[in-house]
């Protein structure tokens, strides 16, 4: 059984294009108003044309926009600014200089040794865990993967705990180098 729809309904839906067609060119027609009214207020003299007749008369400088390539140096003032950066970075290095790399190091250090300290906690776990399904158990017993992956990372751990001393110990020596007093290689 086919129901249709009433005649009203159907003329309605025809007609809804027309009326939102008609509100938009209203609201086009409006806004081509608004934007002459804005075009005649802010209406200035207008700029100079160059043409390919008139532009030999042009004098004076081309002002390019863009960013404009630097010129390489010489070789003799690079040497100088590299030399002139250096005193620079000497005078910069202060107490406050030390303290903040020295701060850093140590924290990577701490942060490392953390690390190593839960994966060794974790392993002695793994080595005491009893496994209730048998079938795990001796698969466990016979591979031990798992013990072995946690070796490997504990041995990672400690070359990078190894390293991060071995950067305190030369930041250190870098210190004495340049002439800093050693009480700002100490923690606080």
């Amino acid at each position: 059984m086919r129901k249709s729809f009433p005649l009203g309904v159907v003329l309605m839906l025809l007609a809804l294009p027309l009326f939102t067609g008609a509100q938009q060119r209203q609201s086009v027609a409006e806004a081509s108003r608004k934007a002459r009214q804005q075009k005649k207020g802010a209406s200035q003299a207008p700029g100079k044309v160059f043409t390919n007749d008139n532009i030999d008369a042009v004098t004076g400088t081309i002002n390019v926009v863009g960013i404009t390539p630097e010129a390489t140096p010489a070789p003799d003032a690079a040497a100088k600014d590299e030399k002139a950066d250096k005193e620079k970075d000497k005078d910069k290095k202060d107490e406050a200089y030390w303290r903040k790399r020295f701060a850093d190091a140590r924290g990577r250090l701490k942060s490392a040794q953390h690390e190593l300290d839960i994966l060794q906690r974790e392993l002695s776990l793994q080595q005491q865990q009893y496994y209730s399904d048998p079938n795990k158990a001796l698969r466990q017993q016979n591979d031990r993967s798992d013990i072995n992956n946690q070796m490997k990372a504990i041995n990672d751990k400690k070359q990078e705990v190894e390293k991060y001393k071995q950067a305190l110990a030369d930041l250190e020596d870098e210190l004495r180098r340049a002439g800093g007093d050693a009480s700002w290689g100490r923690e606080k």
